[in-house]
């Protein structure tokens, strides 16, 4: 009975270990969105303990001021937790090769693990156990040192184009504002630029957000600046421009729109937000007729060649946003960002506490 108890003991250590070396692998060393049930849980958790502290705030600075440290408290917390599910699922697999339970068998998995030394197994058994948990620990913090660099340094790369969109679209990036500010420079006519730029950022998002989950929560420097609601602003200016404009037809800008829903969608997926994945040119969006004719005549009186024929115009729109209209805006929801016009305006940021904010 006491052998049999002490292999299933092993067995469920040994299990136990897999699942938490297969997440931090998942979440650090595979190049693609795959599923970690662990990670899921830590930043899930990490995650219902700031929403408490953000609905209590009254102001729109102090609750970017909190959710900015969201994601770096989580992927602390991860970890952690890694080591301390690790040390807890080597216990019992010292206890199955002859270690008293709980204290002798819990004080040589920590010190095997986190290589510290001090407790150590005299039988064959038990010092390559040892062996195996101090790689582990050192695999681990490895990953670790690994993974944060990375990290910044792919937010560093999505943050360029974002703050550009200051001087172009201002600040929250507006699609309005952008195409009146490229009117007044001439530059109306030569936003292929533009296209090609974003087209390779919705690009690189995609790869970076979807192998690194928390990415799409580390916040910009600029309380009023956000990736989401920069990639709204690029793909409501390209609608408009695809729409609305009496211009010759800007394949780039087509491309841009759909580099960017197809990223959006992946990113839904990977945060497992449902979405509809064929949408009809007729289905609802968040943007109505008359925001749609007011940004019409915005545009026409400050002189920009704008169709006569508002509802051919309506219609083309309204196709093109069906792509992104829901992604956009639950992912909004999910990231919480500052207001911006036709995204985290819309009224699902079910999170956003009462806010005061600054137009620039």
């Amino acid at each position: 009975m006491d052998v049999a108890a002490r292999s299933l003991a092993f067995v469920v250590g040994a299990a136990l270990a897999l699942a938490v070396l297969g997440s931090a692998l998942r979440t650090v060393v595979v190049p693609r969105a795959e599923a970690s049930i662990l990670s899921r849980v830590v930043f899930g958790g990490v995650r219902r303990l700031f929403d408490l502290r953000v609905r209590r705030t009254s102001s729109w600075e102090d609750a970017d001021r909190i959710m900015a440290r969201y994601a770096p408290v989580a992927l602390i917390v991860l970890p952690a937790v890694w080591i301390g599910t690790m040390i807890l699922a080597f216990t019992p697999m010292f206890w199955a090769l002859g270690s008293t339970f709980p204290r002798e068998a819990f004080t040589r998995s920590g010190s095997s693990l986190l290589t510290l030394g001090f407790a150590f197994a005299r039988d064959l058994p038990g010092t390559v156990l040892s062996f195996v948990a101090a790689t582990i620990g050192l695999g681990l913090v490895a990953l670790l040192i690994s993974f944060l660099p990375a990290i910044y340094s792919q937010f560093s790369r999505r943050e360029i184009l974002v703050g550009q969109l200051d001087t172009r679209a201002g600040t929250p990036p507006d699609a309005g504002e952008l195409l009146l500010r490229a009117h007044r420079i001439g530059w109306l006519d030569q936003l292929e630029e533009l296209w090609m730029d974003w087209e390779r950022w919705f690009v690189e998002v995609e790869e970076s957000h979807t192998s690194n989950a928390a990415l799409a929560f580390f916040r910009s420097q600029h309380p009023e600046r956000s990736w989401i609601t920069a990639a709204g602003c690029i793909l409501d200016t390209a609608a408009l421009r695809a729409s609305i404009l009496d211009l010759p037809r800007d394949f780039r800008a087509e491309l841009c729109l759909r580099s960017g829903y197809l990223t959006l969608r992946r990113l839904a997926h990977l945060y497992e937000i449902p979405y509809d994945p064929d949408p009809r040119p007729g289905d609802p969006i968040s943007i109505t007729r008359e925001e749609f004719d007011a940004r019409c005549d915005q545009l026409a009186t400050a002189g920009l060649p704008v169709r006569a024929d508002r509802d051919a115009a309506w219609s083309a729109f309204a196709g093109w946003r069906v792509n992104y209209d829901q992604v956009l805006l639950m992912l909004c929801a999910l990231i919480v960002p500052p207001v911006a016009a036709w995204s985290s305006d819309r009224g699902m940021a079910r999170y956003r506490p009462p806010m005061r904010t600054r137009r620039g």
